[in-house]
This record gives C-alpha cells, sequence and structure tokens, in this order.
C-alpha cells in the first residue's frame, strides 16, 4: 500500500481543560491567604484591577482619626505664617481632634511636657511628613509591639558568659544551628560536628556539658531521659535511685511501678514522691518560645442561630476578595489607543482576565456558601445538641444535594473553616462515617462512638477501670453495634492507654493525692 499525504476533516467532542478553567479549580481550594496573595499578584500584572478599600475593618476610631489628619483642606495644604495665626490654628486643630478622640495631645504626651511647634519651615516639613498627618498611612500599634524572642536568640545572648575561646564559640554555634524547637539535638550531632570541624569528640562534648547549664534548663539534651536528667541535677535531686527512674523510662510508660521499685530500691512512698517529681520537670525546654510566624485561622462561614430558629449562614466578610474592573480607566485609555496595535491588544487581554477573575471569584463564593449550607441542615442537630449528634456525612450526600461533583465538595471543605455556636470547626470536620446500629436504627457518626467512648473512660472510678469488651457492651445499649477491635482502634487514635495502664495510673495519682 502506497504512502501519502492526504488532508482529512474530522468531528468530534472532548473536554478541554483551558488554564482559565484549571485556575478556578485551584481558587476553589485556595485558603484566605492563598487567595488574597494571588489577587495581589494578579493585581501587580493587571492595570484595570483593584482592590477595592475595605473600610467596615477600620472601625468608627480609626474614621475618627482619618476625618481629623487625612481629609484634604487648606489648613492641611499650608501651615500660617505668622506666630499668632499658628498658635489660632493649632488651637482649632486640637478643639477638633478632641471632639473626634475624646483625648488631647497633653493628656497623651502629659509625661513629656509640652510639645514644641514648628515655627521653622524646615520643621513644618517634617511635621507634616509624619504618618497620618497629611496621607493616608495610619498607624499600626503592632508595628511598636516587641517580638518575642526565638528560642535559638535567647540561647545566643548566653554565650558570651558561657564560652570564651573562638575554638569553642565555633562548636557551639555549630551546636546552636541543630537545636530544634523543643530544645533537643540528634544523638549523633557531636559526631557529625567533630568529624565536620576536625575536631575531637571530647572537645564537643565538653563544649556540649557547658552549654547543657544554660537557660532554659534541660535545653541541648539527646534523649528525653538525659532532659530529665540535667533538670534534676540543676535541683540537686539526681540522685542514684532517680537516676535508675529517669533511666528507665519506658517502665514508667508501662505504668511498670513494680518493677521500678525494685531497680530503684525504694518503696511505694518513695516512688511516688519521685514520680510528682518527674511530672514537676519540663520534657519540652524549648517550647516556650517563639518559633516563627504562625498561620491565624480565620472562618470563612459564620453560623448564627436566627430569630425563627433556623440558621443564618453568611460568608465571612474579612475573608471575601474585593476585587473591581476600572471600566472608567479601559474606556479612556481605549479612546487613546488603537484596537489594532499591540496596546490594544494587550488592553483587551487585561480586560477578559479582570472580567474572568471577578466571575471565578463570585462563583468561587456562591459554591462555599451552597455547601456550608447543605452541611449545616445536615448537622442541625449536632449545633443545637453537641457532638453526641453528629449525623454520618459523606461527599457524595452534599454533592448530590447540591448538584455538584463530589471533587468540587471536596476542594471546597480543604482548609475552610466554619464559626459555629459549637466552636470552630474545618469543614472537613462535619464528614464522618457511618457506624451500624443496633436492631435496625438509625446510624451513628464515627466522631461521635469516639466522644462517648473518651466520656466513658473519662468517668471511670479507678477501682472498676473498662475493658474494650465493657466499652463494647455499653455502647450496644445505647443502640450502637461496634466490635471491639475497632474500639481500640479508636482509643489508640486518642491516645488514650488500655485499661491495664489506666489502671496502675489512676491507682498512683490516687495515692499521690491523699499523700
Amino acid at each position: 500500500m502506497a504512502l501519502s499525504a492526504s488532508l482529512l476533516l474530522r468531528q468530534s467532542q472532548s473536554l478541554v481543560m483551558t488554564p482559565q478553567l484549571m485556575q478556578s479549580i485551584q481558587l476553589l481550594q485556595m485558603t484566605h491567604i492563598e487567595l488574597t496573595q494571588f489577587i495581589a499578584q494578579e493585581v501587580e500584572k493587571n492595570p484595570l484591577l483593584e482592590i477595592a478599600a475595605n473600610d467596615s475593618d477600620l472601625g468608627g476610631t480609626s474614621a475618627a482619626i482619618d476625618d481629623g489628619f487625612d481629609q484634604p483642606g487648606p489648613a492641611a495644604e499650608q501651615f500660617p505664617d505668622t506666630t499668632a495665626d499658628l498658635d489660632a490654628w493649632y488651637g482649632e486643630r486640637a478643639n477638633n481632634l478632641n471632639e473626634q478622640l475624646d483625648t488631647s495631645f497633653e493628656n497623651v504626651f502629659q509625661d513629656d511636657g509640652p510639645q514644641q511647634k514648628p515655627d521653622a519651615p524646615e520643621l513644618v516639613g517634617q511635621w507634616k511628613s509624619m504618618p497620618g498627618a497629611d496621607s493616608a498611612e495610619a498607624y499600626d500599634l503592632d508595628d511598636f509591639v516587641a517580638s518575642k524572642p526565638t528560642l535559638r536568640d535567647h540561647i545566643a545572648q548566653q554565650l558570651p558568659f558561657t564560652v570564651s575561646s573562638v575554638e569553642d564559640r565555633v562548636i557551639a554555634d555549630a551546636l546552636l544551628d541543630h537545636l530544634d524547637e523543643t530544645g533537643y539535638i540528634s544523638a549523633d550531632c557531636p559526631d557529625e560536628i567533630s568529624e565536620r570541624l576536625g575536631t575531637s569528640e571530647g572537645h564537643v562534648e565538653a563544649v556540649l556539658t557547658s552549654l547543657q547549664n544554660l537557660d532554659p534548663p534541660g535545653i541541648f539534651a539527646r534523649t528525653l531521659s538525659e532532659c530529665l536528667s540535667i533538670q534534676l541535677a540543676q535541683r540537686n535531686r539526681l540522685d542514684p535511685a532517680m537516676a535508675a527512674f529517669v533511666g528507665n523510662l519506658e517502665l514508667l510508660a508501662k505504668r511498670d511501678f513494680v518493677t521500678l521499685k525494685r531497680l530503684c530500691g525504694v518503696g511505694e512512698e518513695d516512688l511516688l514522691d519521685m514520680l510528682a517529681e518527674i511530672r514537676s520537670l519540663n520534657p519540652r525546654p524549648g517550647a516556650g518560645f517563639e518559633t516563627g510566624i504562625s498561620e491565624i485561622i480565620v472562618p470563612d462561614i459564620i453560623v448564627r442561630p436566627a430569630s425563627d430558629g433556623s440558621w443564618l449562614i453568611e460568608l465571612n466578610p474579612e475573608t471575601l476578595p474585593r476585587v473591581l474592573v476600572n471600566q472608567t480607566y479601559f474606556a479612556q485609555v481605549s479612546k487613546i489607543k488603537a484596537r489594532g496595535d499591540e496596546d490594544g491588544e494587550f488592553l483587551s487581554e487585561c480586560m477578559q482576565t479582570a472580567s474572568w477573575l471577578t466571575r471565578s471569584l463570585d462563583q468561587r463564593a456562591k459554591t462555599i456558601m451552597k455547601v456550608a449550607s447543605e452541611i449545616v441542615r445536615q448537622q442541625d442537630a449536632f449545633l443545637l445538641h453537641g457532638v453526641d449528634h453528629l449525623r454520618p456525612l459523606n461527599l457524595r450526600q452534599v454533592a448530590d444535594a447540591i448538584k455538584m461533583h463530589e471533587s468540587t465538595v471536596s476542594r471546597v471543605t480543604s482548609r475552610k473553616y466554619m464559626l459555629t455556636p459549637r466552636g470552630l470547626f474545618e469543614l472537613k470536620y462535619f464528614f464522618s462515617v457511618s457506624i451500624g446500629s443496633v436492631e435496625g436504627g438509625d446510624s451513628h457518626s464515627a466522631e461521635a462512638v469516639r466522644h462517648r467512648i473518651k466520656i466513658m473512660i473519662a468517668q471511670e472510678a479507678p477501682d472498676r477501670v473498662l475493658s474494650d469488651d465493657e466499652i463494647v457492651e455499653n455502647l450496644k445499649k445505647t443502640g450502637v453495634e461496634l466490635a471491639r477491635r475497632t474500639v481500640a482502634k479508636y482509643r489508640e487514635a486518642m491516645n488514650i492507654p488500655s485499661s491495664v495502664q489506666r489502671r496502675r495510673e489512676k491507682k498512683a495519682m490516687a495515692k499521690i493525692a491523699v499523700a
């Protein structure tokens, strides 16, 4: 068969993921901070996009300050020439400010004495250039608050008083670089530093020992036992019995107090005193310091009870992006630029991008509102009565109710939060697997069952600790059909020890309370 080139016309249907469609999908799963950063980038690239000022966040006091300082007028544009007029101008300015803020410069700066008036042209210019005087810039009190010291800064301030030689300071800086946010270093850290710096391991250990005497107590430890030993040594409490106690923490975790008494060579009362001493120590000495910038959770949806007994659901205005398309600027530039040149094409592309972004943001808000409304409708009993009434819910149920795909619902509920009268919850919290009920009754939510197990264990007496089989029987009495291995899995997920360990711990705590 001969090979030849030919032209064919074929018609077919296919789903094409355009860049704009992919971006719309990504907008759904963005958090508030990610969305704000994305919009800021788009505004920087697109001259037709603007971010509307959110005056509702400023409050009445900020508005009063803006009216007193930022409002343009004759007094703000030029200062009086004579001293008498300048005094009158100051008096009128102070009276207006007193009416708006119910304060005065004398009250604010009463400890500093009278303020100097700008009686020279160069001082007048400096006065006008102050933030908040004649510009839209306002004071932010957060800029004047001192930041909390980090663990590294706190240790670095103590190094000059502990390490003297240059060689020791280099080793100390290397150890400080390996310090994690909890105050620990890895067990092989001294070996790595000695090999990298070309010094002996004993030299590194000597510097490490001196660093372990710094504040906070227990810093630069390699294990939990070493951390507790350092703190006990600084309290002069590290005797041989306590050293044996700290060296066998795995027995303490298992509540094997009989073996601990034998290894430490003490009686039951002394062991309880040692246990109380251990509980007073800090297992994470570096946890009390600033570790960096943490993301603040802002709810995307706010749910309030309405007067008619229903629920009022609204999007949080703080998380709603206020993006505007400057149609006036587009019309003015379109009159000047020709439609066929590159500038006209760029302008048309910017308008299309701006229109698409505003529509996508509007669609995102509507989709979040639909999903949130359906979740509230499904979990009405939880909002009224608590976690025991949390219904089993999955993505398909919500997707079928609002006529959307499961993947869309999954993207909407990812890292979105709802503020309810019961507290702040991630949207995924309301989705839970279904657990069967006894005799064909209503199914139960896995989260509600875990909550019941937690309450049962919290209310058990020291002499009547519930086993997993007994928890199964108690759940069956309340209409929940659950296997023993599932109870054990839920218990371990909540970091609740077994019945044997709980019995030992409760007896020990009861003896400590009596003592």
